[in-house]
């Protein structure tokens, strides 16, 4: 795929699926057009150049793919094809104007998530049409096999079908049972876009997106808490970008960034939407515990130490609401800035299993307290494990360090290349 076509796909795929699937009503359609259309454009750009609007050849050229099909499909059930071109929609009519691709991913989003499909494949779902993502990387977010996962994806697409699911964003009375799904797929598509510090990933320009789109429903839902904690967290982390690498590009954890490289102004904003979202929850949700530990994080920057003690106690709230291995892993790590490193790799080498064999930030993080407590062998296999699981370059780049840091001996070894 050449970098123009790749760059297109990544910017506009969302939004060009989710625009064929308003149209269409059929989710394979809008998958299969969209795919059709990508392939088209490599022979067609390779001679004539990329198009001066990419997002915009790729829509119209789905667009007639996606009408070929319908009308081939007809004919195979035994109807004359409509000899007439359709009636203009409001998705063609836009392509004459300056954005030609009409943002249907927020509708989309509250479509995947209706009630009639199952809570687990909402997220699954979304993250697949709305956002992109393979089913690798969807299940390797689950902590699920990719058959698994790919089951649940034909499941839900069956259902939206076979309940006649409207594609129209639902009124705010629907809100509420579909807001807690829109909110996960949210937070796993941001995470996959976060998590390459150097935002060179194929997702990483995801982190916009999101970042408008949680503004938005914190505007829909004012009274929703979780919706306005999720966009208070997004807020916290967003504000931590501009400290995340080093002049040399490898990735700086949290504990070790310079908080005047903060963004300022995004905490300020967190912070006041973690208010009114207090304010509207006798008991905080998922989302404002998770906000509240990044809150609490964003202290340092007014010259306070880290409180670790209040941070594992959130934690151990949060665990009420999710007690899955991604929070138990985070909690072990805070946990050893305050019981004592020992007791931190404890519970991290408690979660070892068969879904963490291939879970890098498992083995990032038992590295990691291996090395603190100077057991140099095992915490450079650790890296090894880590560095053999495709880390993203900056996050190579750091883990390299830190094997070379724990175990100077072993850092010749080709495994640390």
């Amino acid at each position: 795929m050449s970098p123009t076509l790749e760059q297109a796909v990544r910017d506009a795929g969302g939004r060009v699926r989710a625009a064929l699937a308003a149209r269409f009503r059929d989710l394979d359609l809008a998958e299969e057009a969209f795919a059709e259309a990508c392939v088209a454009a490599l022979p067609a750009w390779a001679e004539a150049g990329p198009p001066r609007d990419p997002a915009a050849w790729l829509y119209k050229a789905a667009l007639r793919r996606a009408l070929d099909l319908k009308r081939r499909a007809k004919v195979r059930a035994g109807y004359r094809p409509d000899p007439r071109a359709p009636e203009p929609t409001p998705e063609e009519a836009l392509l004459v104007a300056d954005d030609p691709i009409p943002d249907e991913r927020l509708r989309l989003i509250f479509v995947c998530c209706h009630p009639a499909v199952g809570t687990e494949a909402r997220a699954a779902l979304t993250l697949r049409l709305v956002c992109g993502l393979s089913t690798a990387e969807i299940a390797a977010a689950f902590l699920i096999s990719e058959p698994a996962l790919a089951q649940r994806i034909v499941r839900a697409k069956r259902k939206i079908a076979d309940a006649g699911v409207p594609f129209e964003t639902p009124g705010p009375d629907a809100w509420p049972e579909r807001m807690d799904a829109v909110l996960s797929t949210l937070e796993v598509a941001y995470a996959k876009a976060y998590e390459d510090a150097a935002g060179a990933g194929a997702h990483a320009d995801f982190y916009e997106e999101v970042l408008r789109l949680s503004g938005l429903l914190a505007r829909l839902a004012p009274g929703d808490g979780e919706a306005l904690s999720f966009a208070a967290m997004v807020r916290f982390t967003e504000a931590r970008r501009p400290a995340r690498l080093d002049d040399d590009g490898a990735m700086i954890p949290l504990d070790q960034q310079d908080p005047a490289q903060w963004r300022h102004d995004l905490i300020d904003e967190g912070e006041r939407l973690l208010k009114r979202a207090a304010a509207c929850a006798r008991r905080p949700g998922p989302r404002a515990l998770q906000a509240a530990i990044h809150c609490a994080h964003c202290v340092r920057r007014r010259g306070k130490p880290t409180p670790w003690p209040a941070i594992v106690g959130l934690y151990d709230a949060l665990l009420e609401h999710r007690p899955d291995a991604v929070v138990r892993l985070n909690r072990a790590v805070a946990l050893a800035e305050t019981a004592g490193v020992e007791a931190g790799l404890a519970e991290v080498e408690a979660l070892a299993g068969e879904r963490t064999a291939g879970w890098l930030p498992w083995h990032a993080a038992r590295a990691h307290l291996l090395a603190r407590l100077d057991r140099a062998v095992e915490a450079a296999a650790a890296f090894d494990a880590a560095l053999a699981l495709n880390p993203a370059p900056a996050e190579r780049l750091y883990l390299e360090r830190r094997r070379a840091q724990a175990a100077p001996a072993a850092a010749a070894s080709p495994s640390a290349a």
